[in-house]
């Protein structure tokens, strides 16, 4: 397929994906951006949310990332992950547990900066419930 470039999805216990892939869905701080062969050199920091790729084979591997920095260059793309795990490997309790800390850090924020933080790492949390 010649609309693939390389992307790499590393955290820092493993690497997790290393794939030729057609487009990737990436939950940047500044919302979601989708980036596809011969994107402009870009980087972006992370915010917790559910990373979507989509294989050269057509399949779609969605991965819950959370922290870091997403790289865009002549390489392809580039993900390192504060942690990143498959939603697959995901269960309910976990999700339950993650959304009432996120509950517990919007409740004690002090700060607006904080609550912003707070609000959109809950946010995201409930996506990846629902996406899980």
């Amino acid at each position: 397929m010649a609309n693939v470039f390389k992307f790499e999805l590393v955290s820092p216990e493993r690497l997790v994906l290393s794939a030729e892939v057609s487009e990737v869905v990436v939950p940047g701080s500044e919302g979601f951006f989708g980036v596809m062969k011969d994107h402009a050199p870009f980087v972006s920091t992370l915010s917790p949310g559910v990373l979507l790729a989509k294989t050269e084979s057509g399949e779609e591997k969605k991965i819950f990332v959370r922290g870091g920095f997403a790289e865009i260059g002549s390489n392809g793309l580039t993900v390192l992950a504060e942690e990143a795990i498959s939603v697959d490997e995901l269960d309910a309790e976990a999700i339950a547990s993650r959304i009432k800390n996120a509950e517990e850090d919007l409740a004690d924020a002090q700060t607006d900066d904080a609550r912003s933080e707070a609000a959109l790492r809950l946010e995201r949390l409930k996506d990846l419930q629902a996406a899980a």
